[in-house]
């Protein structure tokens, strides 16, 4: 039996990967990457290397093995990532794994935005298998803004359209800890985590804290949709993922990424990253 992280290269699944080094020996963690060479850190620290794409189902046979837990971290193309969820959960299945943990979205089947349709039929899915299942529904990473400073700092402005809606955002590594421990522990088979940090702030809050800590006024400007679609597209975004930002920018004025039911909290036993935090260290990394 081998815990197993799929994306292990990216993001969060690098994140995920060093969670598990700290208590696991490296021996029983598996990485399900794309390219070997981006591992090659992984696997000079003991991890298993099992070469797969979600995006070709040949490849996934091999990549998991019963009595495995399995994270499914969710694709990056949400107009390919029903098919690439389908691929890893049927290699999944017939592997017959002890765990499929999948990183969806806050909210699960009442999330009523587009990024949000893709994994309410993934999750579908997964129930109508029948795979031993945990849902880690990940709410808003703090990095979605602070991984965007560029032009905030070159302009003195946060340009958005979700109004005085709020996020109640945390650190992707929070998000890794609390899926860390989901494939560690007990007791988290048939559960839906809904995962989100601890306190909901505004954009003017963010634009502030970004004044606080530069020394010098950010501000917080509210365009409508169609302006933000626009400045999106001319700043080379494709027309399906700006419209994606901008209709999320809708679902946060609409408060449906301001729940904080503590989930994550309790699952990491520490108290999510504040906003503060994640803002130093974005800053921090621009200096």
């Amino acid at each position: 039996m081998s815990i197993v992280v799929t994306g292990a290269t990216g993001s969060l699944g690098r994140l995920v990967v060093g969670e598990l080094l700290a208590t696991v020996p490296a021996e029983q963690i598996a990485a399900v990457v794309r390219n070997k060479e981006k591992a090659a850190d992984l696997a000079a620290r003991g991890v298993e290397l099992r070469i797969a794409d979600y995006s070709r189902p040949e490849t996934l046979d091999g990549a998991f093995r019963a009595g495995d837990r399995v994270l499914l971290i969710s694709g990056n193309d949400a107009e390919q990532r029903v098919a690439q969820h389908t691929a890893v959960i049927e290699a999944v299945q017939a592997a017959g794994v002890a765990q499929l943990a999948y990183t969806g979205v806050l909210g699960g089947p009442e999330a009523d935005f587009e990024l949000a349709a893709s994994h309410k039929v993934s999750e579908q899915l997964i129930l109508d298998v029948g795979l031993p299942y945990t849902f880690l529904r990940n709410g808003w990473y703090t990095e979605n803004h602070t991984d965007q400073l560029a032009p905030v700092l070159r302009y003195n402005a946060v340009v958005q359209s979700a109004g005085e809606g709020r996020v109640a955002s945390a650190a992707r590594a929070d998000y890794a800890a609390a899926a860390a421990a989901v494939l560690t522990g007990d007791g988290h088979l048939g559960q839906a985590y809904e995962l989100s940090g601890d306190v909901a702030w505004s954009l003017a809050e963010y634009a502030a804290e970004l004044s606080r800590q530069l020394g010098r006024t950010i501000t917080y400007n509210n365009v409508p949709a169609e302006t933000h679609l626009s400045i999106l597209t001319s700043a080379g975004l494709p027309q399906p993922l700006a419209e994606i930002l901008v209709d999320l920018d809708a679902a946060i004025e609409r408060g449906l990424l301001a729940a904080t039911p503590g989930d994550l909290a309790r699952l990491t036993g520490r108290p999510t990253t504040p906003l503060a935090d994640t803002v130093a260290a974005a800053l921090a990394a621009t200096a």
